[in-house]
Order: structure tokens, then C-alpha cells, then sequence
């Protein structure tokens, strides 16, 4: 099996604020790991702002939609990764997209 970088991007408005609207997200994303189940290699995390490094320096940055988190899946091919996205939360909004990409290991 192969390992899939599952990038997830929105609007930071896009969060719950309210805490009945967190619990409700909560519950929505521990159903849909549940539903991903052993394809889930780790569950990942929320990211903070990012910052944009070149070679002339780092500075805030980022794109119309940042990043706000990550998963790793493992799944047989891309397609069958993109499957497991299928009713992930995030794509309860809109405007939010994520991406699928795969984690191409480097031998050393």
C-alpha cells in the first residue's frame, strides 16, 4: 500500500466557533476516521498560519485558501485515496477543497 498526503484547505472563517459546533465537527471527523478505518495511518493535525520562505527571506504568506490541516492514508492507488475523502467534513463547506497526493519515499 501506498501512503497519501490528504491536505485539507479553507477559509480560516470556515472554523466552528461556537462549542456546540465544534462537538458537532468533532463527531463529524472521529465518524469519518471510523469510517476510513485501518487506511488511517495517522490522523494528522490542525496547521496555524504559514509563512513563505525564499532565498530572499520569510514572511507571512500563504494562499486565497491555507492550509488547515493534514491526514495520511493508505490506500492502493490515488483513486481508491480520493474515495476515502469522499464525505470527509471539510467538504461540508463549499469553498474549501482538499488535496490527494502521494508520499513517494526516498531511498537512501
Amino acid at each position: 500500500m501506498t501512503q497519501f498526503l490528504v491536505i485539507y484547505k479553507a477559509a480560516a472563517s470556515a472554523a466552528p466557533e461556537a462549542p456546540e459546533d465544534q462537538q458537532a465537527a468533532m463527531a463529524a471527523w472521529g465518524a469519518w476516521m471510523e469510517k476510513v478505518g485501518t487506511h488511517l495511518a495517522d490522523p494528522g493535525n490542525p496547521i496555524g498560519k504559514s509563512w513563505t520562505v525564499t532565498a530572499s527571506g520569510a514572511a507571512p504568506g500563504g494562499n486565497a485558501l491555507p492550509i488547515m490541516g493534514y491526514t495520511i492514508l493508505e490506500a492502493d492507488s490515488i483513486e481508491a485515496a480520493c474515495q476515502l475523502v469522499e464525505g470527509n467534513p471539510m467538504l461540508s463547506d463549499p469553498l474549501a477543497e482538499i488535496e490527494v497526493a502521494p508520499i513517494v519515499p526516498i531511498e537512501m
